[in-house]
């Protein structure tokens, strides 16, 4: 009993760092992001797009699934785990020297193959950030797994702030997507220094192979199962990329990240603290589930009710973030919002459950089952045009939720109806939000009356979800968890 109100005790002050850290980036992310989308022209958000899904393929094989290993591992003494630490990241360092020498030798090739022509140097010059992903990627894994997501506030802090003191700059100065590109190796090498620094834990010479082999044989389906989640995020931008133009890919890829990292404000906050949580209950059933129902649904609270809002006030979210010359990204914006907050709630948590049951297995052979499906969509869809694919894209991903529900009942045992009950309340609040926004909107054009109906549609919803049994109660936890009295 004391063990597990400790480890309760340890989740709660975990989250609020975590709520914390993700509150303050999402304060200073957006107006960054909002300066340099009307400095920087959509095609160069679309060359960044391409280097980044390079530099996330290499990113995979640098971690090789080591992270989730030192998390998720039940270790007997300290000396044990920094040893593991110790081989992990020697491990990752020289895979990723190797591979930034690979990407810079065939940079001209891989520029082509992505449809980035004559862009051989960029890729070559972004990559170097791969070994300094690769330098402090262990040491995250090791606050994330004692909960110390205090030091990881101020990683963030200061990652979040290089855009403003270098990205910024540089746009205006002209730089375009270098500005973005040099604004990211900085960003790794501020990372990489306070968490050095920081750490318990130091580099040291130490290389056993027979460690190597035991991490391996859990962090292999890690890895595979990186590959396909790799496969179903950037597929859709490899189609654009290869079949339309820099143009489109910047107006898809901006617009999807935006939402993303709006939706992360919420997400961002919860998935380390849970699979640390769920990988230290993995052996008690009971609790192990009511923290996944727990959470799922206080996530469900915000996420829903946020995208039907960005869906019906895409216009305006779109206005706000982007500025004019992406009036385009609306629609995307807004199809986007509303099928990510289905996904999360339904499906995003399912993977943090197989890998805290030790289970990788599972999350690689849903993401396979997914992308049987995806990528003849997608390929299909892209022949009737950029919007179709956009589209068919977006609601394709109910299919990965089918999966996902398939999984959770027969190899989980957790059932589909009981996660229908778990989330019903804040899902029947979000639907009945959007026909009162939809009606409003009907009354009046202009930014003051969507700002009052906004305000409409939020008192709606949380007066509507209150008269749900403990929904009330529901809603004291999030704000207690999310906006603290003061901090641990």
């Amino acid at each position: 009993m004391g063990e597990d109100k400790n480890l309760r005790d340890k989740v709660i002050i975990a989250t609020k760092w975590s709520a914390i850290t993700e509150i303050a980036a999402k304060l200073v992310s957006p107006l960054t992001n909002m300066i340099l989308a009307r400095i920087i022209a959509p095609e160069a958000f679309g060359v960044v797009a391409t280097v980044t899904m390079i530099t996330s393929f290499a990113d995979m094989f640098t971690d090789a699934g080591f992270q989730k290993y030192l998390v998720q591992r039940e270790f007997k003494s300290d000396e044990e785990k920094y040893k593991n630490a110790n081989v992990a990241f020697l491990t990752n360092f020289v895979i990723s020297v190797f591979l930034w020498g690979i990407i810079a030798f065939f940079s001209d090739q891989i520029a082509s193959l992505v449809g980035n022509p004559g862009l051989g140097n960029v890729v070559a010059i972004a990559c170097i950030q791969l070994p300094l992903t690769a330098f402090s990627s262990i040491q995250m894994a090791l606050y994330r797994r004692d909960f110390d997501f205090k030091t990881l506030f101020l990683v963030r802090i200061v990652a979040i702030l290089i855009p403003v003191l270098v990205t910024i700059p540089l746009a205006f100065l002209g730089f375009s997507y270098w500005a973005l590109i040099i604004g990211t190796i900085f960003m790794q090498l501020s990372n990489a220094i306070i968490l050095t620094v920081k750490s318990k834990w130091k580099p040291k010479w130490f290389y056993r192979v027979s460690i190597l082999k035991e991490m391996l044989s859990f962090s292999i389906w890690s890895l595979i199962e990186a590959i396909s989640i790799w496969l179903t995020t950037w597929v859709d931008t490899f189609i654009i990329a290869s079949l339309l133009n820099e143009y489109f890919l910047g107006l898809y890829k901006t617009s999807t990240t935006m939402v993303n990292a709006l939706m992360a404000m919420v997400t961002a906050t919860v998935v380390p603290v849970l699979f640390s949580a769920l990988s230290r209950l993995q052996n008690n059933t009971t609790q192990f589930n009511k923290t996944y129902f727990n959470t799922q649904r206080l996530v469900s609270i915000l996420i829903f009710p946020l995208g039907v809002g960005v869906y019906l006030y895409s216009d305006l979210a779109t206005n706000i973030l982007l500025g004019s010359q992406w009036s385009e990204a609306s629609n995307i914006i807004g199809v986007w919002a509303l099928t990510s907050s289905i996904m999360i709630v339904l499906g995003h948590f399912c993977s943090e459950v197989y890998r805290a049951k030790g289970r990788p297995k599972l999350s690689f052979l849903a993401q396979i089952l997914h992308l049987i499906v995806l990528i003849p969509a997608c390929l299909i869809s892209s022949k009737f045009g950029f919007w179709a694919l956009v589209y068919t894209r977006s609601w394709i991903r109910m299919e990965f939720v089918l999966v996902h529900f398939i999984f959770m009942k027969f190899a989980i045992g957790i059932p589909i109806i009981k996660t229908f009950k778990n989330i019903l309340p804040t899902a029947m609040s979000a639907i009945g939000m959007g026909l009162v926004g939809y009606q409003l909107q009907k009354f009046n054009d202009g930014i003051v009356w969507d700002m009052v109906s906004i305000l409409i549609c939020i008192l709606f919803y949380f007066g509507l979800l209150n008269l749900f049994p403990n929904m009330g109660k529901e809603m004291n936890v999030l704000v207690g968890r999310l906006i603290p009295k003061k901090f641990k």
